[in-house]
């Protein structure tokens, strides 16, 4: 069965949200795009909590959504959601909290209890069975919120955020777990999420979302190897240009050039990470390569390096180290030259 979903809701503040979306049996579609795109919008549609305006849901020949005739309820969807704070019953156990769906399903109780142990058994907590949700750490509460999710057999999984509210030490084993259990779902899923390294790791297709739109999709790779917009760029770590090319050098509308190795014609992006940016003091001399004047706009610590923020045709990032810093005594207001190689960028069309 596949999920077809063309979806097309208005609000009363004059959003609209239309995304057209399909997910095959055992895939996982990561939803991106900056807060008010609309990603919560199409979750909370896919769930039965907010109608379409126009558009329809369909699971094969199975209609939940279309409106004026027809809206199946939440609870009448075959459906899971892990909400990002997970929404645990606090005055329920882990055991009665992963039971709790089964329940409102008309299982028995015994039975319920039953399933519901064994899925704390697949998520690693059958230990904890009795512990109520206070209790837990971050990653317990969100490995129960997923057993009580997956408990039902939903023929759809809804994921909300389901990382943003563990710490940076156990983001990376939940998300490994995750990622686990997730390959061994059947169903669809749809993964909504702010960060791009969850959406890599977990998904098997991207759609990216801003103000409503649709504005790139496909596998992860292909979408961090060829941003389309500022906001992608930005998410995958790439300088990102639009310009006309003429053979190997690119023209940009607001000033500057790039010569690229590859010749081009016409509209085409440029791409090329932080990393293939060098900066000197005075402009340098040697083999031909992209090279103009740009003056330090802002520094930003990034781990183990600095992301340097430079005004000029065009503006550029640099991700340069602390010794370099130094040694050009960087702040905001020095100018500097930057320069990129031309085996550095990358062209594809627009």
């Amino acid at each position: 069965m596949t999920l077809h979903a063309d979806l097309h809701v208005s609000r009363a503040s004059g959003f609209r949200l239309d995304l057209d979306l399909s997910i095959v049996p055992g895939e996982v579609v990561a939803l991106l795009g900056p807060n008010g795109a609309g990603k919560t919008t199409a979750m909370r549609a896919l769930a039965g909590l907010l109608p379409v305006t126009t558009g329809s849901i369909r699971l094969d020949d199975t209609v939940w959504d279309e409106p004026p005739r027809v809206f199946v309820p939440a609870e009448e969807r075959f459906a899971g959601v892990v909400f990002q704070d997970y929404l645990l019953f606090n005055h329920l156990s882990a055991l009665d909290n992963v039971a709790f769906g089964l329940r409102a399903q008309g299982m028995a109780r015994h039975p319920a209890r039953m399933r519901a142990r064994d899925w704390l058994a697949k998520v690693g907590l059958e230990q904890f069975a009795g512990t109520r949700p206070r209790s837990l750490s971050g990653g317990q509460a969100q490995r129960v919120a997923l057993a009580r999710a997956l408990a039902t057999d939903p023929a759809l999984l809804l994921l909300d955020e389901p990382l943003a509210a563990l710490d940076a030490s156990n983001r990376l084993h939940i998300r490994a777990e995750l990622a686990r259990h997730l390959g061994e779902y059947p169903g669809h899923t749809l993964l909504v999420t702010h960060d791009p390294l969850d959406a890599m790791v977990l998904a098997d297709r991207i759609v990216i979302v801003e103000e409503g739109r649709v504005v790139q999709a496909g596998p992860p790779a292909e979408v961090a190897r060829a941003p389309r917009t500022d906001y992608v760029a930005h998410l995958v770590g790439l300088n990102l240009y639009r310009g006309t090319a003429s053979g190997t050098t690119v023209s940009l509308p607001g000033g500057g050039t790039f010569t690229v190795a590859v010749p081009a014609s016409g509209a085409v992006y440029v791409a090329f990470p932080p990393n293939a940016v060098s900066l000197h003091a005075t402009e340098p001399s040697g083999s031909p390569r992209n090279c103009w004047p740009v003056t330090v706009a802002g520094l930003e610590q990034h781990a183990h390096t600095v992301r340097a923020r430079l005004d000029g045709l065009p503006p550029v990032l640099a991700d340069i180290t602390p010794v370099v810093v130094a040694e050009l005594a960087l702040a905001p207001g020095t100018r500097l030259w930057a320069t990129v190689k031309a085996t550095e960028a990358v062209t594809y069309p627009v």
